[in-house]
């Protein structure tokens, strides 16, 4: 008679049938676990030591710290830093202190999303990694550098995992169709073409890819007494595949960063790819029209100021009529910006300026340049003496002071020799030797200031 409160043994998703049980099978990583690297061969002797795995989802931060245990002869105990808070963390040490003193063993504590705990919870960890009480080993998708306490880093080492690359992903799901009981029962027939198709669409994330196979493999059709995954049940599995982008997280920034660069280093090609893998991975277009814009400004500047119009109307376009005629739009500011003449004068000029004004106390505003709305400004002489430039020979006061009298004749910017900015350092020598030629000089230069 059948026990009627008996469980049904718990379906397990092949991602987790799939867990290599041996360092042998973990896939991915060779720079850190290949034959002769130091990560490996620590392992293998089992030297434990606490560390940090950063890397995106996906990647075996997790699976990793498991083997660890396993070929170290150690506990493993895991926290998630999502539902863990100090007291979870004291509990676990107490559980590894109890388990060492009456087995002798060592504990790994392994945090999952470590960068969600706060400082607090952090600092909480650093009596028991310096004790050895437990061997620390967080995983994060964020940069530990920024997310984590110093204290903390620098009681362990970070080792960069990362992506999967495409030929590890077919190696990997190739193996699940031939070793994993469910699917091999299910006799699946699939093209290289579709397999390969998975891979790409799985982005580096090897659990993803295992997620793909496995729903791909459940929706399969039977033909000839098979089951066939072909090009039909792929579109029906990836209609509704992102691929990975992480907005806020390092991903999007290293992407936004890399599309900043390659407008800078002018080649639009590789920005306009940068700019359609963030569209691609769901970035809000209106983020990279605003960022188009400070490259305009930043990169560019006076050397072609049509720049900045142009990547304003992008913006423009985007808002009035969104996608997909607002990315064309942004795409093709993109493109110009790239080819523009290059000049950072203004951006170096506008950071000198106010590292100046941040450093030195807040100099008066010369008489001569003070507004004078009232009788009593008036008669303290505001705006006495000015010269208005429309009057003056070229539209110019020659002479003229227009600092304060402290740091009178300091020289912020300095234009380029490209693009239009050569005509405005032509036009700015003319203009100071017209100041020094001229017998109406206000206040000497300060020669001390005029360079950066």
């Amino acid at each position: 008679m059948s026990d009627l409160f008996q469980q049904p043994p718990r379906h397990q998703p092949l991602a987790a049938r799939m867990r290599p049980q041996t360092l042998a099978h973990y896939v991915g990583q060779t720079h850190l676990l290949g034959p002769g690297k130091p990560l490996r061969e620590a392992v293998e002797r089992g030297q434990l030591h606490s560390m940090v795995l950063w890397g995106p989802p996906g990647v075996g931060k997790t699976t990793f710290a498991r083997l660890l245990a396993e070929e170290c002869d150690a506990r493993f105990s895991t926290l998630s830093a999502v539902l863990a808070g100090v007291k979870e963390i004291r509990q676990a040490v107490a559980e590894a202190e109890q388990h060492r003193a009456q087995f002798g063993r060592g504990t790994i504590l392994f945090v999952d999303e470590v960068h969600r705990f706060n400082k607090s919870q952090q600092d909480a960890f650093l009596p028991y990694v310096e004790e050895g009480t437990v061997t620390f080993v967080g995983a994060t998708t964020e940069n530990p550098s920024f997310e984590l306490n110093n204290a903390l880093l620098s009681r362990c080492r970070v080792y960069l995992l990362r992506s999967l690359s495409q030929q590890e992903l077919a190696g990997l799901l190739t193996r699940a169709m031939q070793e994993d009981p469910e699917l091999k029962a299910r006799n699946i027939e699939m093209a290289p073409e579709i397999l390969e198709k998975i891979t790409l669409s799985a982005d580096g994330d090897a659990r993803s890819a295992l997620n793909l196979l496995e729903i791909a493999c459940d929706l399969s059709r039977e033909a000839g007494g098979r089951q066939v995954v072909d090009e039909a049940v792929l579109a029906e599995v990836l209609t509704a595949d992102v691929r990975r982008f992480d907005k806020g997280g390092d991903h999007f920034y290293d992407q936004i960063s890399a599309l900043h660069k390659s407008v800078r280093g002018s080649d639009p090609d590789a920005a306009l790819y940068w700019f359609a893998r963030m569209i691609d991975g769901g970035c809000d277009p209106l983020y990279i029209a605003r960022r188009a814009v400070r490259m305009a400004s930043e990169d560019i500047g006076n050397a072609d100021p049509r720049a900045m119009e142009i990547a304003l109307n992008a913006w423009d376009v985007q808002e009035r009529l969104g996608s997909p005629e607002g990315e064309l739009a942004i795409a093709q500011a993109i493109t110009y910006l790239a080819i523009a003449a290059k000049s950072n004068a203004v951006y170096s000029a506008y950071k000198r300026a106010l590292a100046d004004v941040r450093r030195e106390p807040s100099h008066e505003v010369p008489i001569h340049l003070r507004n004078a709305p009232t009788k009593l400004a008036k008669e303290m002489a505001h705006g006495a003496e000015y010269r208005y430039a429309h009057d003056e020979p070229e539209g110019f006061a020659a002479g003229e002071n227009y600092f304060p009298e402290a740091i009178a004749g300091r020289r912020y910017y300095h234009p380029v020799n490209r693009g239009l900015e050569t005509k405005i350092e032509d036009k700015l020598r003319h203009l100071r030797a017209l100041n020094e030629a001229s017998p109406q000089q206000r206040y000497a230069p300060d020669k001390s200031r005029q360079s950066s």
